[in-house]
């Protein structure tokens, strides 16, 4: 049974929750700085690196202390960053960057183009975009210390966009720290960007300092998104690890904290009624919560049971667990999400409100299900997947599925989550994860959107029919036939159930109202310039 786990805290949570619940940081007896701010974020920082992980948190951290070539404004649309300027050859065959002024790494020394030359190779070896951007390069090279090349065996119109990342973050590091695999974590947190890692100050599990990068040189343009100048105006940012939500959100109230990036969704109006704390939706889209089914082992191999999934998912059955407000919730049936361009209802017989557990139970059985052990990642430390993770158990298990919860914080299921194998060699069979519903409609590098079997993301879905339409994005010109492909390509993503899907979800930030200036950015992440504290 799913109980609402907070219910029981809020009346004492309303009377004053600064009061009542022994909150970790006052402990400390930290004095308030007007130039620090103290950040609680969603889940803990245990992989820095955005080549070695998609993480949300990670790109957070990225970020702060990366930069990238191009970045995306509030619009999706590519901008210049560390660019200062480029042009395209008249074959469109060759791309030439030069480097913007005043470009360091916090060590001290220049950016150069060897750098970047590095980091592309680099991230190219994990993002679903860079991986086409090296299949149709001849070549990426330095030109001179400030200039570089991309020459490529064909046109690519899509190449600006694809450099600004969607999933894996482009952050450009040293050549040095590029050099290595993608496969093998970069540890320095030497960038160029807007804050410095504060290395001295780190205590993992409990909390991590970015210091304001005083030789970083921004850009002239207005913020905009990710884009534009980072203008840092604060001196410090202190992220404070806090599991317990019911104790960081005291933290918040007695201005301990500054920031709350996933206040528990059931007790906003505890916040909406603090005159000291505001409710802030950053990512107007919200995210997309799925979940993600091993297809490489038992029983999600046969696509029978993961079509099963499709038809026990109650949507809005999730989102009551979820995004209890109707308000920041909304079902979704396509696999470009909602309201977007692509978005479309092909393919969805499949889905009825309650669901159809009967259905589901039937198709278990076609697939020859007989009693495997069904492990659900859950992530304790991140209240609506652990929820989510809660009722799926439960849901499954009425259908006779023998489902068992691994019960951890997002650390441990981003490291389980690689295991191939089988559940009794440490793997695993389902976990539930998001993206933003903006970064949907790129079926190019968006991982969701792969079907490309052990070389693609996490479940490791395949199905070479998908993955021939999804190769022909990249050269389909007009709005309209990419909507027709978006069709083709979502009428047999439901034939093989890539994935599930559970739901879009809106979730706004809690802050103290002192602090102001955050930078609204429709990928679901949060950039630390910009921010002031009053």
């Amino acid at each position: 049974m799913i109980i609402s786990r907070r219910d029981v805290f809020k009346m004492s949570m309303a009377a004053g929750a600064a009061l009542s619940v022994p909150s970790i940081l006052r402990a400390q007896a930290a004095p308030v700085d007007a130039g620090t701010v103290r950040m609680v974020m969603s889940g803990d920082l245990s992989a820095f690196d955005p080549i070695f992980t998609t993480a949300g948190i990670t790109f957070n951290h990225s970020l702060a202390v990366y930069d990238t070539l191009f970045s995306l404004d509030s619009k999706l649309m590519s901008q210049p960053q560390m660019v200062g300027k480029w042009g395209l050859s008249d074959d469109k065959k060759t791309y030439t960057f030069e480097l913007r002024d005043g470009l360091s790494w916090h060590e001290g020394t220049p950016v150069t183009a060897a750098d970047c030359v590095a980091s592309i190779r680099r991230w190219a070896q994990a993002d679903e975009g860079g991986k086409l951007i090296m299949e149709r390069t001849k070549d990426v090279s330095k030109k001179d210390d400030r200039t570089f090349t991309i020459a490529l065996k064909e046109p690519l119109g899509l190449l600006i966009d694809l450099l600004s990342g969607w999933t894996y973050y482009p952050a450009v590091m040293r050549e040095k720290d590029a050099n290595r695999p993608a496969t093998e974590q970069v540890t320095s947190n030497i960038g160029s960007g807007p804050f410095k890692f504060n290395h001295a100050l780190a205590k993992p599990g409990a909390s991590f300092t970015y210091d304001r990068n005083e030789k970083y040189v921004p850009r002239s343009e207005p913020s905009n998104g990710f884009a534009g100048g980072k203008i840092v105006k604060i001196d410090r940012v202190v992220w404070n690890n806090i599991g317990d939500q019911q104790t960081a959100l005291a933290a918040l109230q007695a201005g301990e904290v500054d920031f709350l990036e996933a206040p528990p969704a059931d007790l906003y109006s505890v916040i909406e009624g603090d005159p000291d704390l505001a409710l802030q939706v950053l990512n107007s889209g919200g995210v997309v919560q799925c979940l993600r089914m091993n297809c490489l082992q038992k029983p999600f191999d046969n696509a029978k049971a993961r079509q099963a999934m499709l038809y026990l998912i109650d949507q809005e059955a999730f989102l009551r667990v979820t995004s209890p407000d109707p308000k920041y919730g909304k079902v979704v049936t396509s696999i470009f999400g909602n309201d977007m361009p692509y978005s479309n209802d092909e393919n969805t017989g499949w889905f009825k409100k309650g669901a159809d557990p009967e259905k589901a139970k039937q198709l278990f059985q076609e697939a020859g299900y007989s009693g495997e052990k069904v492990v659900i990642l859950q992530p304790t430390n991140i209240a609506t997947f652990s929820n989510a993770s809660q009722l799926l158990a439960a849901e499954l298990r009425k259908i006779g599925i023998n489902a068992e919860l691994a019960a951890g914080d997002w650390g441990a299921v981003g490291a389980r989550r690689k295991n191939k194998g089988p559940v009794d060699s440490g793997g695993w069979s389902i976990f539930i994860t998001d993206d933003a519903n903006a970064a949907l409609s790129n079926p190019i590098s968006q991982v969701f959107l792969t079907a490309n079997g052990e070389e693609g993301w996490y479940g490791w879905p395949k199905s070479d029919e998908y993955e021939a339409l999804r190769a022909k994005w990249a050269d389909v010109e007009t709005l309209e036939e990419r909507k027709a492909l978006a069709r083709k390509m979502q009428s047999v993503w439901w034939d093989f159930a890539g994935d599930v899907l559970l739901g879009q979800i809106v979730s706004p930030i809690a802050r103290r109202k002192t602090l102001t200036g955050l930078i609204e950015a429709p990928q679901g992440v949060v950039p630390m310039w910009n921010m002031q504290k009053g």
